[in-house]
């Protein structure tokens, strides 16, 4: 399909610079520039004359800055010919904040993978070769599967978020969480189904279902199929909540009703862990999310997977030691040390298994989510910010009874023709 990216691009952003830089990195049939086409470690042996050199700028959240300057000891190290400045940047912003201005902006950033369809579409991503294997070696499926766009790879993982279910072990026993008939039979679940961001949690139970967002890679704009019989199944599902007495409407309230016993469940992410476990004390348990049953059986409830990512400048001067950079702040130990000190979730497949990771309750749950029968990796495609109003309202609404059972099938017809738009300038 023919599509229109120009609006993506940054208004007077110059191609040809980055093109000469990927000729010198990349695929060139020149023997001397083929013998300094791959950072060392790449497993390219005409990389080992190849001298690693230059002055590097390097973006992360202001809370990680101490992580990093202590796995920049041991890069430095290793190469002591890179010179690498960490400074505050915001992950969430990368996209706006690169294309403000490429040439001055960090060579290697944070940023999450849901942002790469459309920063890589816009010529901002440098594409990740002579690392390509290694990241689809040592990380799982789904991170690898946030960070290829189009068949390419364009950036380093180095942890993964999902949301989980917090509970009440004094109220509810491991075999009760299973199931979301079980949980809802022998405890309460506070969750926001009637206002905006149930789009977020309930969203997946289209894809739990058998369904699709954006096609099966998450990549096709007319590839959306919630509107036949498995989608009014979701839909009917939602409004028989309305009537579950074990189910409670809860957005900001969500936290209190847990710490006063309105509640005994609650849908979120890693970053509540700590309010649970003050809402919760002792009695605060972890689990992956559970089974719900749509009328065909129980099935596994997916949520959407989040991606952590590095990725590197398209106009960075050095791209060589900006490779070697971010593959080895995203390397075992690095991950390992920063999920010591701030709590992410390794993308790492080895790490996954780490007896440090498997004793925390929350990351381990997490990276159970993180496995691709659990979770379905968030499209990176620029139409997605035209999903997110309707499948809120059309969610809200069908749980309030405010949509008949008689009008799933054309609101669903609506909700897929909605999704397909082409983000606006």
């Amino acid at each position: 399909m023919k599509r229109n990216w120009k609006k993506y691009l940054v208004n007077g952003f110059v191609l040809s610079a980055s093109t000469l830089l990927l000729a010198a990195c990349g695929g060139s049939n020149d023997d001397t520039n083929d013998s300094a086409a791959a950072p060392a470690g790449s497993g390219d042996s005409a990389t080992e004359d190849v001298k690693i050199e230059g002055d590097v700028k390097l973006w992360v959240d202001t809370d990680h800055i101490s992580t990093y300057k202590e796995i920049l000891e041991g890069f430095s190290e290793e190469y002591p010919d890179v010179n690498v400045t960490v400074s505050a940047g915001s992950s969430a912003d990368a996209q706006k904040d690169l294309s403000k201005d490429p040439s001055a902006a960090a060579d290697v950033f944070m940023m999450p993978h849901d942002q790469v369809g459309q920063m890589a579409s816009a010529g901002l991503l440098y594409p990740i070769d002579k690392d390509a294997d290694t990241i689809k070696e040592n990380n799982v499926d789904s991170a690898v599967e946030g960070v290829t766009w189009d068949g390419d790879i364009y950036g380093y993982p180095y942890g993964v978020e999902a949301q989980v279910l917090y509970y009440n072990k004094s109220v509810l026993s491991e075999e009760d969480v299973k199931s979301w008939d079980t949980l809802t039979e022998k405890g309460v679940i506070g969750t926001n189904i009637a206002e905006a961001g149930a789009n977020y949690i309930f969203g997946p139970l289209f894809m739990s279902n058998g369904l699709h967002l954006y096609g099966e890679d998450g990549e096709d704009p007319n590839g959306t199929d919630f509107n036949n019989e498995k989608g009014v199944e979701v839909l009917q599902w939602i409004a028989a909540q309305k009537d579950n007495s074990g189910v409670l409407q809860a957005s900001e309230s969500a936290l209190s009703d847990l710490s006063s016993g309105k509640s005994s469940a609650f849908l979120s992410g890693p970053w509540s862990k700590n309010d649970v476990k003050d809402a919760l004390g002792d009695d605060m348990a972890v689990a992956p999310y559970p089974t719900v049953d749509f009328g065909d059986g129980a099935v596994q409830m997916k949520a959407f997977l989040g991606v952590k990512v590095f990725g590197i400048n398209q106009q960075t001067q050095n791209p060589l030691a900006a490779m070697a950079l971010a593959n080895y702040i995203t390397n075992e130990d690095s991950q390992l040390l920063e999920f010591q000190q701030q709590g992410v979730v390794p993308s790492n497949a080895v790490l996954q298994d780490n007896e440090e990771v498997l004793a925390d309750d929350t990351a381990n749950a997490v990276a159970q989510m993180s496995q691709p029968e659990n979770s379905v990796v968030m499209p990176k495609i620029p139409e997605i910010v035209s999903f997110w109003p309707p499948m809120d309202a059309i969610i809200n609404d069908t749980y309030k009874g405010n949509i008949k059972e008689a009008e799933f099938q054309s609101k669903l017809d609506k909700l897929v023709e909605d999704t397909a738009q082409e983000p606006e300038e």
